[in-house]
C-alpha cells in the first residue's frame, strides 16, 4: 500500500484538470469548434459513465461501515476507490458535454447535465472534506447517491424515452383501439415514428433540427426543409430518406438502428399520398384505398359481442314473408333485423322482437310507414348500433325519441322532414359515427349546426339538385372467398337502394347501356374479375369497385422453382403456389413469393390425360412498394418431347401509383394437354421516371397458379 499516496496525489490533481476542461466547454458552448478526434471522447460518454456510478455509490456506502474507519489499510483503499470514481465522474461530465453539442437540446438534457455536474462537484467536496464530521459525510453521501440516480434517470430518458426507468413498475396502458375509433396519424403513423424515428428526433435530441414526437413540429420540418408535403411523395423528405440505400449517410433510420419494414414504408408513403392528414378517422377513408386496407389490419374491425346467443328456435320463428332475422355471422350472437313489403307491415310485429332485443345490433325499416308509431321501445335495446329509417314518414317527436339512443353508431333517416327541435336532438348524439340525412329539407344553417355539433360524425347530406352534381359511392361487393372449388355466390349492394348497379365479370369497365344490371345475388363457376358501378339520375356514376374470384384448379404431379424468390419473401416456397390460400393485400403477410433480381420461373409436370382450358396467375400490384406488373409473361408447353413457346406477352404496365390490389391474369389454352408447363414472370428491371424510386429494381409478387 506504500504507493497509494503518490497515486492519490496524482489523481487528486487530475480532478481539477477535468474540472477545467468541463467548465470551458460548459461556458463556451456553441462558440467552440470540437475537432473530430474529440467527438470520439464525447461518444464514449455512455461507456464511461458506468464507472463513476459504481465507484461513487460504493465509496458513499463506505462512510456507513465503521470497520473501514478503524482499519487504516481499508480506509486508504476506500479513499483510492473514491478518488478514482471522482476522476471517472469528471471524464463522464466532459464527454457528456462534448456529446451534447451534437444536436442535443431541451429540458431533459439540462436536467441530466446539471445533475451530472452536481455529482462531480459534491463527490469532490466530500472527498476533500472527508475528515469533517461523520454527520456531514453521511448526509452528503446519501445526497450523492440520490443525485447519481437522478442523473442516470434523465440520461436514460434522453436515450430511451421519458418513462424508461419506471416502465416496469408503471407500465403504459395500451388500450386496444377499434377500427371505427382509430385515427390515421395518432393510431397508425405516430406509433411507427415513435418506435423507429423519435429516438433521434425528440425533445432533448433534435437531430437535423427536426422533432417527430409531436405533430406540430413534424409539420414544421427541420433544417433541410419540409419533412412531409401532403400529396407529394417526391417533395417529402420522409419518403426520400426512408428509401435511400442503407449505406447512405442520410438514410432513415440510420443503419445501426432498427429499420422500417416494407409494410411500414408503404403505410408512410400511402399516408403522405393521401395528404398526410393529422386528425382524420380511419373509417372516413375509402375502404378500397390501400391506406385503409393496410391500416385497418392493425385494429379489431368490430368489438366482440359478449352477450348470449338468442334461442335458435325463436330466431327461426321470427322470420316470415315480410321480415328477416339473421346472425351477423355464423359465429356471432349479434342479430340483424330487416323489414320489407309496405303493404304487409303490421306495427304490432315490432313487439315480437322483444324476445331477442338484447341480441339485435341492426334494425332496417327503410320505406316502412312508421307515422304515429311509438318508437320509445328502442331505447331499451341496449346493444342496437345501426338504425335505418329512410323514407319512413317520421315526425318530430319520433326523431327526438330516437335521439335518446345515445349508443347508436349509425343512423339513416333520409327522406324525413326535420324541424329545428329534431336537429337539436340529433346534435346530442355524440357517439354517432355515421348519419345519413338526404332529402330532408335542411337549410344551410341547419346543416352547419349538425356539422359543428357532431364534429366526429360522418354526415351524408346527399345532393340538393341546385346545379351541383355529386358522385355516387362505390357499390359494395360481398363474396365469402376469393378462391373457390366449385362455385361462388356474389352479392352487390349500395347505401342508396334506388341506384342501378351494373357489372362485368371479365375485368372491363361497366357502362350504363350494355353491361348487365344487378338484380339479385348470382353465382360464378370460373375465374374472373368483377367490376361494378352505381348509376342514378342526377348523380355522377361511381368509381368502379372491383374484386377477383379464382377457381382452384387441378394440382400438378410435380412442380419446382427454376429461380428462387428473395429470402425476405419466400413464404412456404413452391407449395405457396398451389396451397389454395389467397394471399392478403399485404406483401409482408408471409403468403407471397417475391422476385426482383431474377424472374419468377416455375415448371410443372401435369397428367397429360387432362385437358387444360385456362391458366390463371394470381399477382399483387403495389407501386408504392415497387411491386409492378411483370414486364413480360412467358409460357412454354412440353409436348411431343420438345418445349414449344405458347405465349410471350407484355401485360398492361402501370402508369401511376395506385392502391394496393390483387390481380388475376388469365389465358385461354383451348383444351391442350401438355406434359409440362413453364411460366416465367419478368420483374420490371428499372422503375419508370414518374416513380419516386425511379431507376431502382421492381418486384413481381405471385401467390397462386390456377390450372383449369
Amino acid at each position: 500500500m506504500a504507493k497509494v499516496p503518490k497515486i492519490q496525489n496524482f489523481l487528486e490533481n487530475l480532478v481539477f484538470v477535468w474540472f477545467g476542461f468541463a467548465l470551458t466547454v460548459t461556458l463556451a458552448g456553441d462558440s467552440i469548434q470540437i475537432p473530430d478526434w474529440l467527438q470520439i471522447l464525447g461518444r464514449s460518454h455512455p461507456l464511461v459513465l458506468h464507472f463513476p456510478i459504481v465507484l461513487l455509490l460504493l465509496g458513499a456506502s463506505f462512510s456507513f461501515i465503521p470497520a473501514i474507519e478503524q482499519n487504516s489499510d481499508l480506509k486508504k483503499l476506500a479513499q483510492l476507490i473514491w478518488i478514482i470514481g471522482i476522476n471517472f465522474a469528471g471524464i463522464s461530465v466532459l464527454a457528456g458535454l462534448v456529446l451534447s453539442l451534437e444536436e442535443y437540446s431541451g429540458e431533459t438534457l439540462n436536467l441530466h447535465q446539471w445533475t451530472g455536474w452536481a455529482v462531480f462537484i459534491l463527490a469532490t467536496v466530500l472527498y476533500f472534506l472527508k475528515d469533517s464530521s461523520k454527520f456531514f459525510l453521511k448526509t452528503g453521501s446519501l445526497l450523492l447517491a440520490l443525485l447519481v440516480v437522478l442523473a442516470g434517470h434523465w440520461g436514460a430518458s434522453l436515450t430511451h424515452g421519458e418513462t424508461f426507468l419506471l416502465a416496469p413498475i408503471f407500465p403504459e396502458e395500451t388500450a386496444q383501439t377499434n377500427l371505427s375509433d382509430a385515427e390515421i396519424f395518432k393510431d397508425v403513423i405516430q406509433p411507427i415514428l415513435q418506435t423507429k424515428c423519435v429516438s433521434c428526433h425528440k425533445e432533448g435530441k433534435v437531430k437535423g433540427k427536426l422533432r417527430l414526437d409531436n405533430p406540430e413540429d413534424l409539420v414544421k420540418g427541420g433544417k433541410s426543409g419540409p419533412f412531409v408535403v401532403g400529396g407529394n411523395l417526391k417533395e417529402s423528405l420522409l419518403i426520400q430518406r426512408i428509401h435511400l440505400p442503407l449505406d447512405e449517410k442520410k438514410h432513415m433510420p440510420p443503419k445501426d438502428k432498427i429499420q422500417l419494414n416494407e409494410e411500414e414504408k408503404t403505410l408512410l408513403a400511402e399516408w403522405v399520398k393521401s395528404g398526410a392528414p393529422l386528425d382524420l378517422k380511419l373509417h372516413q377513408l375509402d375502404t378500397g384505398s390501400s391506406l385503409f386496407q393496410l391500416a385497418s389490419s392493425r385494429f379489431t374491425p368490430e368489438p366482440v359481442y359478449s352477450f348470449e346467443f338468442a334461442d335458435a328456435k325463436q330466431v327461426k320463428e321470427l322470420n316470415n314473408f315480410f321480415r328477416t332475422v339473421h346472425p351477423l355471422s355464423p359465429e356471432s350472437p349479434a342479430l340483424v333485423v330487416s323489414y320489407f313489403g309496405i303493404a304487409a307491415f303490421d306495427p304490432a310485429s315490432l313487439k315480437d322482437l322483444e324476445k331477442v332485443k338484447k341480441q339485435i345490433i341492426q334494425l332496417n325499416l327503410d320505406k316502412i310507414p312508421l307515422k304515429g308509431i311509438d318508437l320509445s321501445f328502442l331505447k331499451y335495446w341496449t346493444n342496437l348500433e345501426t338504425l335505418r329509417l329512410n323514407f319512413t314518414q317520421l315526425d318530430e317527436s319520433q326523431i327526438i325519441k330516437i335521439s335518446e339512443i345515445h349508443w347508436l353508431k349509425s343512423l339513416a333517416i333520409s327522406g324525413n322532414t326535420l324541424s329545428d327541435k329534431s336537429i337539436e336532438g340529433l346534435v346530442n348524439m355524440k357517439g354517432l359515427r355515421q348519419l345519413f340525412i338526404w332529402q330532408s329539407g335542411l337549410s344551410e344553417t341547419q346543416k352547419e349546426k349538425l356539422k359543428s355539433g357532431l364534429p366526429q360524425t360522418t354526415i351524408e347530406f346527399g345532393y340538393d339538385d341546385r346545379g351541383i352534381i355529386y358522385p355516387l359511392n362505390q357499390p359494395k361487393i360481398e363474396q365469402d372467398n376469393v378462391l373457390f372449388s366449385d362455385s361462388l355466390e356474389i352479392k352487390l349492394s349500395h347505401p342508396i337502394q334506388t341506384v342501378e348497379i351494373r357489372y362485368t365479370l371479365n375485368g372491363t369497365e361497366p357502362d350504363s347501356l350494355t353491361s348487365p344490371i344487378y338484380q339479385h345475388p348470382f353465382w360464378v363457376y370460373s375465374s374472373g374479375k368483377l367490376r361494378a358501378k352505381a348509376y342514378a339520375k342526377g348523380w355522377i356514376s361511381s368509381n368502379s369497385a372491383s374484386s377477383i374470384f379464382m377457381k382452384s384448379g387441378v394440382l400438378p404431379l410435380r412442380v419446382k422453382l427454376l429461380n428462387q424468390p428473395s429470402p425476405n419473401y419466400k413464404a412456404q416456397g413452391i407449395e405457396t403456389l398451389f396451397d389454395q390460400v389467397k394471399g392478403k393485400n399485404n406483401h409482408t403477410s408471409g403468403e407471397w413469393l417475391g422476385f426482383t433480381n431474377d424472374a419468377a420461373w416455375i415448371e410443372m409436370e401435369l397428367d397429360p390425360s387432362k385437358k387444360l382450358k385456362t391458366i390463371g396467375i394470381s399477382l399483387l400490384y403495389h407501386e408504392s412498394a415497387y411491386i409492378f406488373p411483370p414486364t413480360r409473361v412467358e409460357i412454354e408447353f412440353f409436348e411431343n418431347q420438345r418445349w414449344n413457346k405458347f405465349l410471350n406477352e407484355q401485360p398492361k404496365p402501370s402508369t401511376k401509383i395506385n392502391e394496393i390490389r390483387p390481380e388475376l391474369i388469365q389465358y385461354q389454352v383451348e383444351n391442350r394437354s401438355p406434359e409440362k408447363i413453364r411460366i416465367k414472370l419478368h420483374p420490371i428491371p428499372s422503375l419508370p421516371s414518374w416513380h419516386p424510386g425511379a431507376g431502382a429494381k421492381g418486384w413481381v409478387f405471385v401467390d397462386e397458379i390456377l390450372l383449369n
